[in-house]
C-alpha cells in the first residue's frame, strides 16, 4: 500500500442560470465551481472508470498497467491486484456482495474476481470476433451485466446466475458500441461511436432498434438516461449534449465549453437528475447540466488538466462522482444535489 500526494480544489455552492459561451483552452472560464480533489495514483497505468463500492472502498482499473485498483480515501492508500494475463482492463463495477466484474479488453473475456478469497473467474466470450469486451453496466436487480464490444460489434448480456453469455451484433458496419445505460423499463440503451446512431434492446427479446440522431456527423460517446426515460448523450464530434426523448421521438441539444472542439467523453448522473459530462478541452471541464431547467448550472476546471476522462461513477450516499484522469490521477467531485422535488 502506498500514500499519494493529492490535488485539490475548493468551491462555492451551485446556482443555477441559463446559458455561458466559453471558448476551449480558456483556464479562465468558471461557473458555480464545485469540489474537485485529485490523488495521484503511485500506480500509474492509465488509471480510469472508478466505481465507488462504499465511501471508503473505490475500485478502478489500470488499463495500460494491466491490474485492479483500491482506494481508501479515508487513509489516502492505494492497493492493486495485478493481472497477470496482461488482460487490459478497461472498465469495472463491483456488485452487492462486494464482487468486482471486470472486462478483459485485450483477452475477450469479463473476469469476476472475489476481494475476500482473491479468486478470480474469466467468463469467455463465446464468439471469438468478440475480442474486447468494454463498459459494463448492472440491470435494476443485479440479475445480469449489459456490455459493450466496441471493435467486435456486439453489445451483450451476461446472466450471473449461470455465467453464460448472449451477444446481440449490431446491423451496422463499425459502429463501435461504447457507452451503455439501463433504463427505467429495464431497456439497455447504448451509444454508437461509429455512427449518428443510438441502440435500444428489449430486456426480454433482446431485440435491437436503432435511433438514427439527425445530425449525420454526430458520433455519440457516452449517455444517462433520467428518470423520465429521457436518452442524454455526449456527442464527441460535435461538442454537445444532446437528447432524445423516445416519448416523442424528438432530439435536442446544447453546446458545451469549447463548442465542436468540446470533446465531452465521461458522463454521470446525480440524485437531482442533473447530468455531469467532462470536456476533453485543456484543462478538461467539469460541467453540471440540470435536464430540468434545461441549463448549464456549473463549470469548473479539473485542477491536473486530466488530459481525458473517459467514466465516471455517481455515489448517491456521498454525493460524489469519482473519475480516473489520464494524468494518472483518481479524482472525486462533490457535486451537492438535491433530491428532485415531490410532483402529487
Amino acid at each position: 500500500m502506498q500514500k499519494p500526494k493529492f490535488i485539490s480544489m475548493l468551491f462555492f455552492s451551485l446556482i443555477p442560470v441559463f446559458s455561458i459561451a466559453v471558448q476551449a483552452d480558456d483556464n479562465s472560464v468558471a461557473l458555480n465551481p464545485i469540489d474537485i480533489k485529485e490523488w495521484a495514483v503511485p500506480f500509474g497505468g492509465q488509471p480510469r472508470d472508478p466505481f465507488a463500492y462504499s465511501e471508503d472502498e473505490i475500485w478502478f482499473v489500470g488499463q495500460a498497467g494491466h491490474y485492479l485498483g483500491r482506494f481508501k480515501p479515508s487513509t489516502e492508500e492505494f492497493f492493486k491486484h495485478d493481472l497477470k494475463d496482461k488482460a487490459g482492463p478497461h472498465n469495472l463495477i463491483v456488485s452487492a456482495p462486494g464482487i468486482v466484474w471486470y472486462s478483459g479488453n485485450l483477452k475477450g473475456y469479463i473476469g469476476r474476481y472475489d476481494p475476500r478469497t482473491k479468486e478470480l473467474t474469466r467468463i469467455e466470450m463465446p464468439d471469438d470476433i468478440a475480442k474486447d469486451p468494454h463498459t459494463l453496466v448492472f440491470d435494476q436487480n443485479e440479475q445480469h451485466i449489459w456490455f459493450t464490444v466496441q471493435w467486435g460489434n456486439f453489445i451483450g448480456r451476461l446472466t450471473l446466475a449461470d455465467l453464460s453469455v448472449q451477444l446481440i451484433p449490431v446491423p451496422v458496419l463499425r459502429s463501435r458500441p461504447y457507452g451503455i445505460k439501463i433504463a427505467p423499463d429495464g431497456a439497455a440503451w447504448v451509444a454508437l461511436l461509429g455512427t449518428n446512431k443510438l441502440a435500444r434492446i428489449e430486456p426480454e427479446s433482446l431485440k435491437l432498434s436503432l435511433i438514427d440522431i439527425p445530425n449525420r456527423d454526430a458520433r455519440p460517446r457516452r449517455l444517462e438516461i433520467t428518470d423520465d426515460g429521457r436518452i442524454w448523450y455526449a456527442d464527441y464530434a460535435a461538442g454537445v449534449l444532446g437528447l432524445f426523448d423516445p416519448k416523442t421521438e424528438s432530439f435536442r441539444d446544447w453546446p458545451l465549453p469549447g463548442g465542436e472542439n468540446a470533446r465531452p467523453y465521461g458522463t454521470a448522473l446525480d440524485k437531482s437528475g442533473r447530468v455531469w459530462v467532462v470536456t476533453g478541452t485543456q484543462p478538461n471541464y467539469f460541467v453540471g447540466f440540470d435536464t430540468r431547467t434545461e441549463a448549464i448550472i456549473s463549470i469548473t476546471a479539473i485542477p491536473s488538466g486530466a488530459g481525458t476522462v473517459r467514466h465516471m461513477h455517481y455515489y448517491a450516499p456521498t454525493d460524489t462522482i469519482w473519475f480516473g484522469t489520464d494524468t494518472q490521477n483518481i479524482g472525486r467531485a462533490i457535486v451537492d444535489s438535491e433530491p428532485p422535488p415531490v410532483t402529487r
